[in-house]
């Protein structure tokens, strides 16, 4: 999966958003002094290539009253965690899902999940779905709240990487 410069100076034109305008392919191309067609192709291309996962909204959980915000850990069986975690990442409350090795002894759990609700006892309610769908396959869990944004970004190219 290589990209070109071009594709670079899309990706650093577009990943704070698309501006908001009738055209926002038309505005991004005479930005970088392309033709709309070709950056709409050129991002259909990254995203056929899995360069870009999606081009969609991003809405602010915040503003529509969903602040109760939890990531889920689970110490799920190794030979089940990668089935259950994509099972536990289809559910539509799951903004992501992850495995990560554990850290033992101080940290066994090896999947996570991202819950949000608009307040705990929603939040919790989900997380016992998701503890019935692990079964027995699951160990042992935990939920760690979050208390405040620190930053609230995807993944930012520098200029000229």
């Amino acid at each position: 999966m290589t990209i070109d410069a071009t594709d670079r100076r899309i990706i650093n034109a577009t990943q704070s958003g698309l501006p908001l305008a009738p055209a926002p392919y038309a505005v991004v191309a005479g930005w970088l002094g392309l033709s709309e067609r070709e950056v709409i192709e050129r991002l259909a291309a990254m995203q056929d290539k899995g360069v870009i996962r999606r081009i969609a909204l991003a809405p602010n959980h915040y503003a529509l009253g969903v602040t109760a915000n939890g990531m889920s850990v689970w110490d799920v069986a190794d030979d089940h965690a990668e089935t259950l975690g994509a099972e536990v990442g289809a559910l539509d409350f799951v903004s992501h899902c992850y495995l990560r090795p554990r850290v033992l002894p101080d940290w066994p759990y090896n999947l996570f999940a991202m819950i949000h609700g608009q307040d705990r006892s929603e939040v919790e309610l989900k997380r016992q779905e998701i503890a019935a769908l692990l079964g027995g396959a699951c160990g042992a869990s935990d939920i760690l709240y979050s208390t405040r944004i620190l930053k609230k970004t995807g993944l930012r190219l520098r200029e000229g990487a």
